[in-house]
């Protein structure tokens, strides 16, 4: 049911919280939440809830005061949010706290997760058969971890029906920020927003922000040499001939193989540590976009350009203008 437009309407939002839990995770949904009811009589009412309501330890060592025991709230809330942090993986093996957001989950409006809070819905069943998302340096755990979800790693956040999951920290003030429109229109939205001195949708995805080029460590020998000699200096010859001959294989063989052990195609892991050292010298030199793409081994400042925008969702002058050190 859509409650656009319904003012004095009181929502219910429940936040779980768990100990090593992100403050920023909480935090930021929760004065979204609260600046809505200032902004636009936006009625919400915002509790935090953990197993047995004990307050919990947050990042920091911040202590965190919980006014609701999961275990005795019997009517689900309009909106079941679960916050990530350090804590992720013991609330996932938590099986009361488990318990709990399935049960809540079944009965909400909707529900949804911040950072790696994506893992305790996972554990309930919440994601299974829906795409999701959580922070980038957690996107391979998560898809290895529930098969059943499909993880999309560059999103800011993802809504696949009634269930929203958010990218890390402050993406859970984008997924807040998309909730409030849905309930109260574009210009509540927008006057939190300002409020609170952030974009409404922020260009991009959260590519930009990984700093990845491999997944999961290699096994050593001739294959682990070469991967190595790429990030370090991918401004040579890395056409798959090349790359097959100083191996001493077949094209096709080679690229099997690579494909099969570091887990992507020779031609798009050139490309993404090409952009990787395109980045890091975006951020701390003051080189040209045109020398820049020559000493990355692009060849041409728009091969570059549209490499960039596949891998990070921006531009290189739009990242260099968010990212640039001095």
């Amino acid at each position: 049911m859509s409650t656009r437009g319904v003012r004095g309407l009181s929502r219910d939002v429940l936040i779980v919280v768990y100990d090593g839990v992100q403050m920023l995770d909480v935090a930021g949904p929760l004065d979204v939440f609260d600046r809505a009811g200032r902004e636009a009589d936006g009625g919400y009412r915002v509790r935090l809830a953990s197993v047995g309501g004990q307050d919990v330890s947050a990042s920091g060592g911040a202590r965190l005061g919980v006014t609701a025991d999961l275990a005795r709230v019997r009517k689900p809330p309009d909106t079941l949010m679960v916050a990530g942090g350090r804590g992720y993986a013991a609330a996932a093996g938590d099986g009361d706290l488990v318990r709990h957001v399935r049960r809540l989950s079944a009965g909400s409006r909707r529900t949804g997760s911040i950072c790696t809070g994506a893992f305790v819905l996972a554990e309930a069943g919440v994601l299974d058969g829906r795409r999701a998302t959580t922070h980038w340096a957690h996107c391979s755990e998560l898809a290895e971890s529930y098969p059943a979800v499909s993880v999309d790693p560059d999103a800011f956040f993802i809504r696949d029906g009634k269930v929203a999951t958010s990218a890390g920290v402050t993406a859970g003030i984008d997924l807040a920020l998309a909730l409030l429109e849905d309930d109260l229109g574009p210009e509540p939205a927008r006057a939190v927003a300002k409020f609170l001195l952030i974009f409404m949708q922020r260009p991009g995805g959260q590519s930009q922000f990984s700093t990845r080029v491999r997944g999961e460590p290699m096994r050593g020998g001739a294959l682990r040499d070469l991967v190595d000699a790429i990030d370090a200096d991918p401004s040579g010859d890395l056409s798959v001939p090349a790359m097959a001959g100083r191996l001493g294989m077949s094209r096709r063989h080679f690229s099997r193989v690579f494909t099969q052990q570091v887990g992507t195609s020779p031609g798009a892991y050139v490309e993404r540590a090409r952009v990787a050292v395109a980045r890091r010298r975006l951020e701390s030199t003051a080189d040209g976009v045109d020398a820049i793409a020559a000493h990355c081994g692009f060849g041409t400042v728009e091969t570059m350009r549209r490499a960039f925008v596949r891998e990070t969702g921006v531009s290189p002058a739009a990242y260099r203008d968010r990212f640039r050190r001095g």
